[in-house]
């Protein structure tokens, strides 16, 4: 397996397939929207040592004291195989390199595997706000 991190090696039509289709916090999101989202981020991209596309996930951040980890997202037919662990694993070597304070996650469903790289439940829910749904 391995981890492209370069937009250019990643087939966001494939990308835009999964998340629209596939990802309950994504259904329906446009293309351009997923393009632009991409541009304005770091992106890891897995792929078999094939070529095919396993997986992918998406980092907003500072770069500074900030990321927001999201869009975790495997091919079914890739599920169970470590693709999600080896996305995960890729994302904090960049996080931890950046030096950054901060990493936030939402999740409805795969808590187990983002507990292995050190993501707990916020200690503080009552602080944390949104805008929009």
């Amino acid at each position: 397996m391995r981890i492209a991190t370069d937009l250019d090696e990643i087939d966001l039509g494939v990308v835009h397939r999964w998340l629209s289709e596939g990802a309950y916090w994504a259904l329906g999101r446009p293309r351009d929207v997923l393009e632009r989202a991409a541009q304005n981020s770091l992106n890891f991209y897995a792929q078999g040592d094939d070529g095919t596309p396993l997986g992918y996930a998406r980092v907003v951040t500072d770069s500074a004291t900030f990321a927001w980890l999201c869009d975790v997202y495997v091919d079914p037919g890739a599920r169970g195989k470590a693709v999600g662990k080896a996305l995960v694993g890729a994302v904090i070597e960049v996080i931890d390199s950046l030096g950054l304070k901060r990493t936030l996650l939402a999740t409805a469903d795969a808590h187990g595997l983002y507990e292995q790289f050190g993501f707990t439940l916020h200690p503080n829910p009552e602080r944390v706000m949104q805008r929009g749904g």
